[in-house]
């Protein structure tokens, strides 16, 4: 398994694609510290379910965009494992789609708060521990979108543009500490809110190249690569995982 043994955080993992990130990284050997702000019960299921299919999970509460609530879920990881591998940035509340005439300031600010602060916090959290171990990885959940900047996705691109900017320059920056920061730009997944059988969803899978829907696991997959020794000379990187819709970085 590409990531025995390895403590990997996983923000905003309660359900959706975070909740899919948790089980992969699970079936490929890490120990997975589920985080949740709201959705503890899911939260704790799923470690259940993790568990059950032979891999280890546990469950820590908390706010990412709260430093102090980051500081304290990160001692709690330590407490339980010892040390801290990786962490993946998934987390994300709030409005996303929306003209800019119907989103208001805290719309925006919101998007800025997960995609940009959420991320300063656990960085700043995890950097000493990281360094200390000789190393660690951070992976970005950002979007295709960031390729497409279509028409009322404007709060969505705030908050996620502020993440692709962030994680260029800390790539440079924790580079020499053997920290790598990489970005996985997801699709639009099949997770349980969407219906795979919907005529929607075929429609989608239709105009792909690949011409299937692709899985929220298919993100997990992307990400066991950047936390994995796989990875090891990778940094500042841009993954889009869409199927072939996106076929040019343009960033």
């Amino acid at each position: 398994m590409l990531l025995e043994d390895k403590v990997v955080i996983v923000t905003g993992a309660g359900r959706g694609i975070g909740a899919a990130i948790a089980r992969t990284l699970g079936r490929e050997g890490a120990m997975v510290a589920v985080n949740y702000a709201h959705s503890g019960e899911r939260a704790i299921a799923l470690c259940t379910e993790i568990a059950q299919a032979g891999g280890t999970a546990a469950s820590f509460g908390a706010d990412v965009r709260d430093p102090a609530e980051v500081e304290r879920m990160v001692q709690q990881v330590m407490k339980k494992y010892g040390r801290i591998d990786g962490v993946v940035n998934n987390a994300i509340n709030g409005r996303q789609e929306g003209s800019l005439l119907a989103s208001t300031n805290e719309d925006y600010e919101a998007a800025f708060d997960f995609g940009c602060l959420a991320v300063v916090n656990m960085v700043r959290s995890v950097r000493p521990i990281m360094k200390k171990q000789g190393g660690g990885r951070i992976i970005n959940i950002v979007t295709e979108l960031w390729n497409m900047a279509p028409e009322n996705w404007s709060v969505y691109m705030a908050g996620k543009g502020a993440m692709v900017g962030i994680s260029r320059s800390l790539a440079q920056e924790l580079g020499p500490e053997n920290i790598t920061v990489n970005m996985v730009a997801p699709g639009w997944m099949v997770d349980e809110k969407v219906d795979p059988e919907s005529s929607a969803s075929k429609g989608f899978a239709a105009s792909i190249p690949l011409r299937r829907h692709g899985s929220a696991e298919e993100i997990g997959n992307a990400c066991v690569f950047f936390l994995s020794h796989l990875a090891g000379y990778v940094t500042g990187t841009y993954l889009p995982v869409t199927g072939g819709r996106i076929t040019q970085v343009g960033m």
